[in-house]
């Protein structure tokens, strides 16, 4: 009777360790202003490696979207193109993320004009790293936020409310604000 109270006890044991590894994984905590940028090398629509370290020097705007094509995600594109200039004369980067593939995101600045660099993180590693990551119905998706970070490669700023509407307005505004520190 023993013996089988113990194995009782070592499978219900084993039903609870099994339960909590299947539990899905709560997103990373999205990094803090003032701590180093975490690294990644992902590809663009180009379908070259781009990788953070290649913009040592400049200002990056990291924005993380949801969806190539979709209504919110082509207007706050759309504005960061049509600032780009503003962006290049301060010496900065505009680097979009999402989950979509290097095709989807080639056809999504030939469709939309976009002459930035838009990175595919089709795995969600670099999403994850930079606590972008959102379920949608049972879809991964990037979450909407933005890292401002300065040319050391540390963060300067972190969006986690975005409007995509007058969030480059909002990018340009502190850019000017934190050169001018």
């Amino acid at each position: 009777m023993k013996i089988f109270a113990f194995m009782m006890l070592v499978l219900l044991c084993a039903s609870v360790v099994s339960f909590s590894a299947d539990e899905p994984q709560l997103p990373a905590a999205a990094p803090a202003a003032g701590t180093k940028a975490p690294g990644f090398t992902l590809p663009s629509q180009e379908g070259k490696q781009i990788s953070l370290d290649q913009f040592q020097g400049k200002w990056v705007v990291l924005y993380f979207y949801p969806k190539d094509f979709t209504g919110g995600c082509t207007l706050e594109a759309h504005n960061f193109q049509r600032d780009l200039e503003k962006y290049d004369q301060k010496n900065a980067a505009i680097v979009g993320v999402s989950v979509d593939t290097v095709d989807s995101h080639k056809g999504f600045c030939t469709k939309e004009g976009l002459n930035f660099k838009l990175l595919s993180d089709a795995d969600h590693t670099v999403s994850q790293k930079y606590g972008s990551v959102m379920d949608h119905q049972g879809t991964i998706y990037a979450a909407r936020h933005t890292f401002l970070i300065d040319p050391t490669g540390t963060i300067r700023k972190v969006y986690l409310e975005v409007k995509p509407a007058t969030h480059s307005d909002e990018v340009l505004a502190d850019l000017q604000q934190l050169e001018a520190k």
